[in-house]
């Protein structure tokens, strides 16, 4: 699906600042009566050492720019940023950062969640934890859980 103009998709390997993106994205958006936006964060789970995020380059950056052109067709909005970050990140890092733009409110929050659903369990990020040590050097891989697929087939019913 080609994008048109006010979608920034990016898959990132370098750390961001959630305030610099929002305050840019916020500025690009002048007319929109509201702009949600979600962070999802490394968790500071004591047990966790690292988190490490890889993908499929040939599909991962197209699959971002469906979901987010889905959200564009369904919702009126000014504006949509998705990016995901790539990379071995450790405890409180930013992960992912999604927002919208629109003039209501309630467009804004739904195409940020839609978006949020469809990356948690259908875009093509491989992810695992490291704790402390043990087989595969304490490595072991993270799949979405039955409420992550809920949650994203939920946008399918009527």
């Amino acid at each position: 699906m080609k994008l048109s103009a006010p979608a920034d998709v990016r898959i990132l390997e370098n750390g961001f600042s959630v305030g610099e993106a929002l305050a840019a994205f916020n500025a690009g958006h002048p007319v929109s009566g509201g702009i949600a936006s979600f962070v999802g964060k490394v968790r500071p789970d004591g047990e966790v050492k690292a988190l490490e995020l890889t993908h499929y380059a040939p599909l991962t950056l197209p699959g971002m720019e469906d979901i987010a052109g889905r959200a564009l067709e369904r919702w009126q909005l000014d504006g949509i940023l998705a990016w995901h970050r790539i990379g071995t990140l450790t405890s409180g890092q930013p992960i992912v950062l999604v927002a919208a733009a629109a003039r209501h409110r309630r467009a804004a929050f739904d195409a940020t969640d839609f978006v949020m659903d469809h990356l948690k369990s259908a875009a093509w990020f491989w992810k695992r934890e490291r704790r402390g040590s043990g087989p595969n050097g304490g490595w072991h891989w993270i799949t979405p859980h039955d409420a992550d697929y809920a949650a994203r087939n939920r946008w399918d019913s009527p």
